[in-house]
């Protein structure tokens, strides 16, 4: 299966019991709410997938679980983040042998790579491995910056095909398809600027908010596309105090208990993270009651 890199990719939470296990029964539930809403892809291990906290066994259950589950209906991505170079290689080379289709891939961690050092770390998981990669730049949270002079280097790897747009700086778009066109696709990774990237001409968008509101999310990107703005701007608008969850430093948190309100997700989270408590809980639960007691008819996007 080949990746187009468009349309939405949820960064999908990773689901725990209350004993601490891999939830693969809530994890189920939804993700059949993710495909039915018609997303594109499944990225898995992210940032708001819990990765940090996933041993290694986990990490490869989970990309086997979910590659068994999407049944070949949309590409199984894994998320590579990883502290040294032969660390990312051997974790593409696993994710290929349990079925991932792609990988977004991040600087190195915690060393802060220089811009030459960060090319050569791409550029050596590139070469060995056969899989497509979305490189994730987020300079904001990971200090590195992937920049249009180190992209102009990493694409003469072909399987180097997409970035995760998400220096919070929306011309940074137009910088992208002036300088490279068709061949990096671009997906906005902020949920926070998504309609405002797609209409600049970001091919896709990896949504964290989309794990509890995938209709919404593949809505507002399927009639922003077809050219119905309005339409999309008036359910942006609704969305964006829950999209602001995402861009807080308990997102995880956040998002897992806007999944609780909308039935398809727990509460659970691995330690160090722990539930929300008191007043920003209360804060964050009367954002998610207000979204749900405002909650718009959605139109028919999926025919669009």
């Amino acid at each position: 299966m080949s990746i187009q890199w468009n349309g939405v990719m949820p960064a999908v939470t990773t689901k725990f019991t209350a004993d601490d296990k891999l939830d693969f029964n809530m994890f189920e539930v939804n993700m059949k709410a993710q495909l039915e809403a018609g997303v594109s892809g499944i990225i898995l291990g992210g940032t708001l997938g819990e990765a940090s906290t996933l041993l290694e066994d986990e990490k490869r259950e989970l990309v086997k679980h979910t590659v068994a589950l999407t049944n070949g209906k949309v590409p199984v991505i894994m998320n590579i983040a990883e502290q040294t170079t032969r660390g990312a290689i051997l974790a593409a080379n696993k994710a290929e042998q349990d079925g991932a289709k792609g990988l977004m891939m991040l600087p190195p961690m915690r060393y802060k790579a220089s811009d030459h050092e960060t090319v050569v770390y791409f550029s050596e998981v590139a070469k060995n491995t056969s899989l497509p990669i979305m490189v994730y730049n987020n300079p904001v949270d990971y200090k590195i910056e992937v920049t249009l002079d180190m992209f102009e280097e990493l694409l003469k790897y072909d399987n180097i095909q997409a970035v995760k747009e998400s220096t919070r700086d929306i011309s940074n778009v137009t910088r992208l398809i002036n300088r490279f066109g068709d061949r990096l696709k671009i997906l906005s990774g902020v949920d926070t600027l998504a309609l405002e990237s797609i209409l600049m001409g970001s091919d896709g968008w990896v949504s964290g908010l989309v794990c509890a509101f995938p209709a919404e999310t593949v809505a507002i990107f399927n009639l922003a596309k077809a050219g119905r703005i309005d339409e999309a701007l008036k359910i942006y608008r609704w969305f964006l105090p829950l999209l602001e969850l995402d861009i807080n430093s308990f997102l995880v948190q956040n998002i897992k208990l806007a999944e609780v309100a909308t039935g398809i997700g727990s509460e659970h989270v691995r330690a160090p993270r722990l539930p929300l408590q008191g007043s920003e809980r209360e804060k964050v639960l009367g954002i998610i009651a207000e979204g749900l007691r405002t909650r718009p008819t959605l139109p028919d996007y999926k025919n669009l």
